[in-house]
């Protein structure tokens, strides 16, 4: 989703104050802990298990905690302290939330950023929080906190410490029970230490007619890592579009400048239906203007538009088609202030943060570099005229049976357009069971109009979206089954259950048709993260998202 940021430093800030130990912010009023502590009351202290300073050590070589000087340093102060570390690996298990509800207080350390593929410390001080309720919850940063923003935006307690040394570490300490505090001077320029959170007049902004576009667009690029941003005139055609779309903004009350953009579309479920889904496809805050209520304003005001517009039975982060981001980007800060504003993204059913990816191939890795033995019984090959009804019909009953919004509409575009012939068909004894819609620039490809990634990630990039497989792959089967007794080179390549045999064979044929047009890598979106067969076949993921929606 669009509340990924960019961790730039901001201009405003001053260097030297940077290797100072700071109070960013004491909203609890729970400074000095000695103030409020007695005697019986439990200290529980979480740090990560990293290695110690200047080690070139991996986690499963550490012999020694570079916390322990903290642990230790806060059992002269109070004789009940628990230090408990914690793995980005592991997460917060079932040992820390024992701990956590029978703790006073929890302090929480954070060593740093995470690594790229890494779970941010940051989301894991959030659940922390969560799971310990009302309890005094202490954040230490052993970094600049601009590094980790927003992702202790709502922390109402944080230190920020230049580094982890045991020096720096007893200066924490200090900070924690003793009255002394550094002066506001001391503290980082950060907006969010000095704006309260508001509520904001939130406008409708017409991409039409009202201006901004330009500025929409800087910030845009400026809040986006660099893999999502787009040009000026894509990005303005995501925005411009058919039905009922609505997009917010927030603009300082003196200046007019605008603070922040919310992007929403609203789409039919399936075929057939009055059924809506909204999409809240994009908030982003000025660097400079978040922790002051404008996100929640333009997040909050969104879902009560949806609420008001009949027909919409649910509402998801990110979007189908058009889209900007499918869902929400795996291990961002944006996980855990959407968490907070009550979406559900730790369950197992559909909608509550299921980790799908875009996935991208070069053409040289595919397995098969020679197009897979067919059959009359089982071929892959571009649709012809007269099967474009029967595919309709079966995309409809697929996309509807599994929850696929836009499916459809994507393949009803095509109807009397020369363009039938993107959809790739597999067909089982004249039955079709299977589809894909393949894309590629300068194709004047309906598909590249809703998917602008594959046209920045680059010119040489083809694109496979929508693919449906029937429920009744038995045909498919039994054709492969025949097949594999008279002999075939190419089926040994293959897992032989008939999806996964299926999957690739359409793939293949995919693949094979986008070559013609000089195609060199495939991009394939929203399909399962992790997934061994695409790995196996030479796909790698281009981006990761949590598929998150909830019922109105």
């Amino acid at each position: 989703m669009c509340t990924v940021n960019n961790t730039a430093p901001s201009p405003q800030s001053d260097e030297p104050k940077r290797n100072q130990a700071v109070v960013v912010r004491d909203a609890q009023s729970c400074l000095p802990l000695s103030s409020m502590l007695t005697d019986d009351d439990l200290v529980v202290l979480l740090t990560p298990v990293v290695a110690p300073l200047g080690s070139k050590a991996v986690d499963t070589q550490i012999t020694s905690d570079p916390f322990e000087p903290l642990g230790r340093a806060l059992s002269r102060y109070h004789s009940r302290v628990r230090h408990v570390p914690y793995t980005a690996k592991m997460g917060i298990t079932s040992t820390h939330v024992g701990f956590i509800k029978r703790a006073t207080v929890v302090v929480f350390v954070i060593s740093g950023p995470p690594s790229r593929g890494q779970i941010s410390q940051a989301e894991l001080a959030d659940i922390a929080w969560i799971v310990g309720e009302q309890r005094p919850h202490i954040v230490i940063a052993c970094c600049d906190v601009e590094e980790l923003e927003p992702g202790l935006s709502d922390f109402p307690t944080v230190f920020q410490l230049p580094g982890y040394a045991p020096k720096e570490l007893e200066v924490a300490v200090e900070l924690l029970f003793k009255s002394s505090l550094p002066s506001k001077g001391a503290v980082p320029k950060l907006q969010s230490l000095m704006l309260a959170p508001q509520e904001w007049n939130v406008d409708v902004w017409n991409p039409a007619c009202d201006p901004g576009m330009d500025e929409i667009h800087n910030l845009w690029c400026e809040c986006m890592p660099e893999k999502y941003h787009l040009d000026l005139v894509t990005f303005q055609s995501m925005l411009r579009r058919d039905g009922w779309v609505r997009h917010y903004i927030v603009r300082e009350p003196g200046s007019g400048e605008i603070l922040g953009f919310c992007a929403t579309y609203t789409t039919y479920i399936g075929s057939g239906t009055e059924s809506l889904m909204g999409s809240l496809a994009a908030v982003i805050v000025r660097p400079s203007s978040r922790q002051r209520g404008v996100g929640r304003s333009l997040h909050d005001h969104a879902l009560r538009q949806f609420t008001k517009l009949r027909g919409v039975e649910r509402i998801q982060l990110g979007s189908t088609f058009p889209r900007l981001l499918f869902g929400l980007p795996v291990g961002t800060a944006a996980e855990g202030w959407f968490r907070r504003r009550g979406w559900r993204m730790d369950g197992q059913e559909p909608g509550t943060g299921q980790e799908v990816s875009d996935w991208i191939l070069g053409i040289s890795d595919w397995p098969f570099q020679r197009t897979l033995t067919s059959t009359t019984s089982l071929i892959f090959r571009p649709c012809e005229f007269h099967e474009y009804q029967e595919v309709l019909d079966m995309v409809s009953k697929q996309a509807t049976r599994n929850g696929h919004v836009g499916w459809f509409d994507q393949y009803a575009r095509l109807e009397g357009e020369m363009n039938i012939r993107d959809i790739v068909v597999g067909i089982a004894d004249g039955t079709i069971i299977a589809s894909a819609l393949t894309y590629v620039r300068n194709n004047q490809s309906y598909v590249l109009d809703d998917i602008p990634w594959p046209a920045v990630i680059g010119g040489d990039v083809g694109g496979i979206t929508c693919i449906c497989i029937t429920g009744s792959v038995q045909q498919g089967n039994l054709a492969l089954r025949r097949r594999r007794l008279t002999g075939g080179s190419d089926d040994n390549l293959l897992n032989p259950n008939g999806r996964d045999d299926i999957m690739a064979r359409l793939l293949d044929g995919c693949i094979k048709h986008l070559s013609q047009f000089g195609v060199q890598r495939i991009f394939l979106d929203a399909l399962p993260s992790g997934d061994e067969k695409l790995q196996a076949l030479g796909f790698r993921e281009w981006a990761r998202y949590r598929d998150v929606w909830r019922k109105v």
